[in-house]
């Protein structure tokens, strides 16, 4: 199988080796709007199940969530605990900016940009300006008016504040894959941003999840990855004008288990993604994976979204950490080595 061969090193021209990192908390959104977890977080558990899934890698990637809106309340940042997961050094945050002021009016969004990062300074990793701005769900910003011109925007801001402030985090953006051929997203952009929009970015972020909610056939897995991460590199960012120099970098997969979904097949599922990606790394420059979700929002609930975690809603594991934990350790040293 294709995504069980070995990593190749990873692409040299990039800022950073490769990182790995994870989405530690339980609260998420679905087609409708916000699932909560039935239980709190125990930042602890949580803090001590990240120091497993570090290992020996020196650095790794911490995802937040913190939302704009100035009309209506925005969403509450998750995970709430987030600096107690931080006491271990190279560990660093992945910070995700939300647009989602519903009148699309970016009055203060700049600032609140600039805001936000001189606030986490030095515990940055990285910044991520908008979530999906190309899926047109209620929960993502994509279905949010004016969201393109808020993404270039809150790129800008967010890279003049950190060299403003001398820092090193990465700023970047994500996106879905496009599946619609009649789909506008990419070259919209491209025509709008300008050229110091380019410049601006360290990264475009892929969220793709293969094999949730459109089924892939038995042992086709690691070939849908492939196909997703080409057409990404080679169709969706050329079309806005982003070279191959442009790292791009994984920034939420998953695979729950629940109803029809056992738990062995999460860990043997995200083995052949994660090791696809490994694969490809080097050919199409990819410089990270981050994995969503460390925890269930709810290990008795009926659908998939309620069982994204690599542990319960009780913080006890599943076999997919062990998983992802002996991945990391693996591929880690590989993926950071550089080419002789």
């Amino acid at each position: 199988m294709r995504g069980m061969r070995e990593a190749r090193e990873v692409y040299d021209g990039g800022r950073h080796a490769f990182r790995f990192g994870i989405y530690p908390g339980a609260l998420l959104g679905d087609e409708t709007g916000i699932v909560h977890p039935v239980r709190p977080d125990d930042p602890a558990a949580l803090a001590a199940a990240l120091d497993e899934l570090q290992g020996a890698e020196p650095e790794f990637l911490v995802r937040i969530y913190r939302s704009f809106a100035r009309t209506v309340t925005p969403p509450g940042q998750t995970p709430e605990h987030w600096a107690d997961l931080l006491d271990r050094p190279g560990r660093k945050l992945d910070l995700v900016l939300q647009f989602r002021e519903p009148t699309g009016d970016p009055a203060g969004w700049a600032a609140y940009v600039r805001g936000q990062i001189r606030e986490l300074g030095p515990r940055l990793g990285s910044v991520q300006i908008c979530e999906e701005p190309n899926a047109d769900l209620p929960v993502l910003d994509g279905s949010i008016p004016g969201v393109r011109a808020a993404l270039i925007e809150g790129v800008l801001a967010a890279k003049a504040e950190i060299r403003a402030l001398g820092l090193t985090a990465d700023v970047g953006f994500n996106a879905v894959p496009t599946l619609d051929p009649a789909a506008d997203f990419w070259p919209a952009l491209g025509e709008l941003a300008p050229p110091e929009f380019r410049t601006a970015l360290d990264y475009v972020g892929l969220d793709f999840f293969p094999d949730v909610f459109r089924p892939v056939p038995p042992g086709q897995l690691a070939t849908a990855v492939a196909w997703a991460l080409h057409r990404f590199r080679h169709t969706d960012l050329p079309a806005a004008g982003l070279p191959a120099t442009l790292p791009v970098r994984i920034c939420e997969n998953g695979w729950p288990t629940g109803p029809g979904r056992p738990e062995p097949e999460q860990a043997r599922a995200l083995t052949t993604v994660i090791r696809e990606v490994a694969y490809q790394a080097v050919e199409l420059n990819i410089d990270g994976y981050s994995l969503f979700a460390l925890r269930d929002a709810d290990s008795s609930g009926p659908g998939p979204f309620h069982h994204f975690g690599l542990l319960h809603d009780d913080h006890t594991p599943k076999p997919a950490f062990a998983a992802y934990r002996d991945l990391i350790a693996e591929l880690g040293p590989a993926l950071r080595a550089r080419r002789e």
